[in-house]
């Protein structure tokens, strides 16, 4: 199993910048408001030949006026438990507080090995204020600065000294990706919670409750994929705040790294504008997708009348591209979840599926002969030959003929229809293209 550290501390102490300085990356979101840090974040981190996963946490709270004091603190408490080793972020400038106190007595009773690290220390004049902290009981702390990184290095280096398991599991390259996306509030942290057990990201009826994109690893049930809960993609009109723009274009970027993308709707709310907003984004990018009705327990009636129209409402408001699944259930109930995600899985194998050349001439040729491109000024367009190009994101067709340069897009959408009668690409895009031999 992987190590994990945990980083914990009160809010706006630098825990989600030491967060990006130890990851590398920009995964967790920095403002100077406190309490941007919500949810559990997950990273990895590779030093001295060694690897560990990292979880930043929300600001430690007591009486705010935080409505989601309780949530964020029970995310803390949850990364404590889990943990093998803890940093404890405090922030120099401002000296101890009486919330550094309470952290450091629930770090206390845990038992974990616990790292004080005296965050800010910018200069010399400055770390040698740390020496307050050894007041906490904790041991010595670390002066560093996570916004410069200085003296992460040797925060590191006594980190690993920390670990008592050996490293033993594996990166798969070769793990699917699945983004959970959609609009605020149509349900995408309530399912991932259903799917992992317990409560990885906090679900309020608030819009725009999750900030961060949650990627987490799911090995249950004979599944293996990497799970990623993003942030709700709302129009661009109505995002006022700069936090929730970065939440916004967090998420973008987690459809991009996603090889298929689970498009959450609001079975009370129907298809709207911005959900084909986000389909788009899913389309352009050429990811996998799957439709997930939620919220289904709430529809009265619930016949194959109203399924049909429902389905048939929702392909005619995506088309042209109409060949994808779409699953009725309820994330709340934890109806048809499980079937989502063996959907997604399949989904994932149809963009990986191969056509051997020989099958794909046998089949098609036929079907362009009884129905071949149009003629352009009186010349014929003849299809000789067929083949799937190898490596590709997903699966490109090449046809080669004599005048590529006639085929229109209606005919090459009669060519795709045609394939995908003929296999099963359920859920991914596929590319079709005409060349000259």
């Amino acid at each position: 199993m992987q190590n994990l550290v945990a980083i914990v501390g009160r809010p706006n102490v630098g825990k989600s910048t030491l967060f990006n300085r130890l990851t590398q990356s920009r995964q967790a979101i920095v403002t100077e408001t406190a309490g941007t840090t919500r949810d559990r974040q997950y990273g990895k981190v590779i030093w001295g030949g060694q690897e560990f996963s990292l979880v930043d946490t929300g600001g430690w709270v007591v009486n705010s006026d935080d409505i989601m004091e309780d949530e964020i603190n029970k995310q803390v408490r949850i990364a404590i438990e889990e943990a093998d080793v803890i940093l404890f972020v405090v922030d120099v400038m401002h000296g101890l507080t009486d919330l550094d106190e309470g952290v450091a007595q629930m770090l206390r009773k845990s038992g974990k090995p616990v790292v004080v690290i005296s965050n800010k220390s910018d200069n010399f004049e400055l770390g040698h204020q740390s020496a307050e902290f050894y007041s906490l009981g904790l041991g010595d702390p670390f002066s560093i600065s996570a916004i410069n990184g200085s003296g992460t290095g040797d925060l590191l280096d006594h980190i690993l000294t920390l670990f008592t398991k050996d490293n033993t599991e594996e990166e798969l390259d070769d793990v699917p990706k699945f983004a959970v996306v959609g609009r605020p509030n149509a349900g995408k942290s309530s399912m991932v919670n259903a799917l992992v057990g317990e409560d990885r990201s906090i679900v309020t009826d608030i819009a725009g409750t999750t900030r961060d994109a949650i990627n987490m690893r799911y090995n249950k049930f004979g599944m293996d994929f990497y799970l990623i809960d993003t942030a709700g993609i709302r129009k661009k009109g109505k995002v006022t705040e700069d936090l929730e723009y970065f939440s916004v274009i967090r998420s973008i970027r987690m459809i991009e790294n996603a090889d298929v993308c689970i498009l959450m709707l609001d079975a009370t709310r129907g298809i709207e504008s911005q959900d084909l907003n986000i389909f788009s984004l899913i389309q352009k990018n050429r990811k996998g997708l799957v439709v997930f009705v939620n919220k289904w327990d709430t529809v009265e009636e619930k016949d194959n009348i109203v399924i049909k129209t429902f389905e048939n409402a929702i392909r005619e408001r995506l088309a042209p591209f109409t060949d994808f699944p779409i699953i009725f259930g309820s994330a709340l109930t934890k109806q048809r979840i499980l079937k989502v995600m063996d959907t997604a899985k399949e989904v994932y194998q149809n963009k990986k599926r191969k056509v051997p050349t020989s099958k794909l001439n046998e089949v098609m040729l036929p079907i362009i002969e009884r129905t071949p491109p149009p003629s352009n000024k009186g010349k014929f367009i003849k299809v000789k030959y067929i083949t799937q190009l190898a490596n590709t994101q997903v699966p490109s067709f090449v046809f080669f003929c004599n005048l590529p340069q006639w085929v229109k897009e209606p005919y090459k959408r009669f060519v795709e229809n045609r394939m995908r009668e003929n296999w099963n690409f359920s859920g991914t895009p596929i590319n079709i293209f005409f060349r000259e031999k």
